[in-house]
């Protein structure tokens, strides 16, 4: 099949729920799905706790990207792990499950983005999830997204969690249901203990069902556009370079880094960015790669002692040798941890109206993104700045589809994400330091005096880094100089949409991959609409 109606690049969460919705509806079209990755995920990314190999090093499923050299953090380039394969990132991630805010959507209404305001996608979220509690008003249980409660959590976690009541957080159930703020386990994107990536819970294995063809190792290199319209895009695999022909439209789901890549790959961009690069203007967008945000995060690692937590020790690879057998068999045990086990949602101040700061508390050391090793166990307690002010961008090094992009995040551009970190971080050596966490006497690795300002901001900005959330260089919006408008169209291009986490205006306020899969569930409403 080398001719579809619908062409969706991308096999992510957002590309995923878009082809499984699409290939489901009543009068079925012709779908081809691009992934430039495998088909099949590896052993270490279906066991949840294979995370701690899978991010720190690239692999068969990350790109293990990074930024350009960052001056708000000292010159240090960061660290951005992107997933490779069906399912996307969500085949190396925490399998965190956070919407973030109603606050976040209404925000996007209001710039504009009709139907995206938290009433409009609280049934898109829903009708995707399938929720181990059950269904309810905030909640739903029949989507093909398993959601549960961690299998097996470590009691250190649990330490966490009411070391932070003692500081005088309050504990949270459910961080997607009425109100985001407090502590607690997050639940995790899995089904029995393992790890269900976006593609199996929405694609299942193969055999697809005939008008769906999924392309795997295959690279989309440029969209073919005639008289003002997307028409078919060209790819690169096994068999060497094809033209694919779309009838309707073709779909971006590559997700913040390569769908921008793509579009101005194929001339629609910045017109003196791609001018510069020999590449032909077909639309100047300049907002197209612009609007980068992440989530800036910092790390409080401690060595400790207790029980589930993960290093590289000796009596961690016994406990693993021991705990294979109950995994296997009911999902349960150390390896079915997804290891940012607990967290929460505080406001950084009293006088923040909502949550501003995000934990995540790790049952094990990730110093440098994990990959400096330790031989120890630990815990590792981040905090990072859920709407942050700096802006970054996207840029092509160069005309060539296989060169990485240039990501630049400006990470600490505003002042203001700086004066919220310190907070952050503040308060994280205070849980630290609170019972009954501190009775597993942890020695803090990179310590600092949190009473001395310009210390604390110094080791910000000698340590902090990404979270791995970024979203917005695609922008949707209402305005003239948006990439997309509400429907996920491009602006100028017929027959052209994106649909990730590029589209976002805004960083939601938590993890990322839910709202995405709400974003392709968005989609196919969107574009079934339009073709009926």
């Amino acid at each position: 099949m080398d001719e579809a109606d619908y062409i969706i690049i991308g096999g992510g969460p957002a590309g995923a729920a878009l082809a499984a919705r699409l290939a489901a509806a009543a009068v079925a079209p012709k779908i081809i799905l691009v992934e430039a990755g495998g088909r099949r995920p590896s052993l270490l990314s279906r066991i949840p706790a294979g995370i701690a190999l899978r991010v720190p090093l690239r692999n068969r499923e990350n790109y293990a990207l990074q930024t350009l050299p960052q001056p708000g953090l000292n010159g240090r380039r960061g660290y951005v792990p992107r997933g490779r394969g069906l399912g996307g990132s969500s085949l190396i991630n925490a399998m965190i499950y956070v919407r973030g805010q109603p606050e976040d959507y209404d925000h996007w209404a209001s710039l504009g983005c009709t139907g995206w305001s938290f009433a409009e996608v609280l049934p898109l979220f829903r009708r995707a999830e399938a929720n181990r509690r059950g269904s309810d008003a905030w909640h739903g249980a029949e989507g093909p997204l398993a959601v549960a409660d961690p299998a097996s959590p470590s009691p250190v976690s649990r330490d966490f969690i009411r070391a932070a009541r003692a500081c005088g957080l309050r504990e949270n159930a459910d961080f997607n249901g009425p109100d985001q703020e407090g502590v607690g386990f997050y639940q995790v994107l899995q089904k029995d203990g393992r790890r269900l990536d976006a593609a199996r819970a929405y694609l299942g294995d193969p055999p697809y069902p005939a008008h769906l063809q999924v392309l795997t190792e295959t690279r989309a290199s440029r969209i073919v556009l005639a008289d003002g319209r997307a028409t078919g895009v060209i790819v690169e695999g096994p068999a060497g370079q094809r033209a694919l022909k779309a009838r309707r439209e073709v779909i971006l789901c590559g997700g913040a880094i390569a769908s921008p890549q793509l579009l101005m790959l194929s001339g629609i961009g910045p017109a003196a960015h791609l001018a510069g690069l020999g590449i032909p203007v077909i639309r100047d967008l300049p907002a197209v790669g612009e609007n980068l945000q992440d989530h800036l995060d910092y790390t409080l690692n401690a060595a400790m002692r207790g029980q589930g937590l993960l290093g590289y020790t000796p009596a961690v690879l016994g406990e693993i040798l021991r705990g294979a057998l109950p995994y296997l068999r009911h999902g349960t045990g150390i390896l079915s941890s997804n290891v940012a086990e607990a967290g929460g949602f505080i406001r950084s101040s009293p006088m923040a109206d909502r949550p501003d700061l995000q934990l995540h508390f790790c049952t094990g050391l990730v110093d440098d993104h994990g990959r400096r090793f330790h031989a120890a166990t630990g815990i590792a307690l981040h905090v990072c700045v859920l709407r942050p002010q700096s802006r970054g961008r996207v840029r092509l090094a160069a005309a060539d589809p296989r060169r990485p992009v240039e990501i630049d995040p400006r990470f600490l551009s505003a002042p203001a994400d700086l004066d919220l970190l310190v907070a952050g971080v503040r308060m994280v050596h205070r849980i630290l330091a609170a019972e009954p966490l501190a009775r597993h006497h942890g020695r803090i690795l990179h310590p600092v005096d949190v009473a001395d300002e310009e210390a604390l901001r110094a080791m910000i900005r000698a340590r902090a880094d990404t979270i791995y959330h970024p979203v917005g260089t695609c922008r949707m919006g209402a305005d003239p100089a948006s990439v997309v408008d509400p429907q996920l169209r491009v602006r100028g291009i017929a027959g052209l949409r994106v649909a990730d986490a590029s589209i976002m205006p805004t960083l939601v306020s938590g993890n990322t991959q839910a709202p995405t899969v709400m974003i392709g569930e968005k989609a196919a409403d969107l574009v079934l609409q339009a073709g009926s």
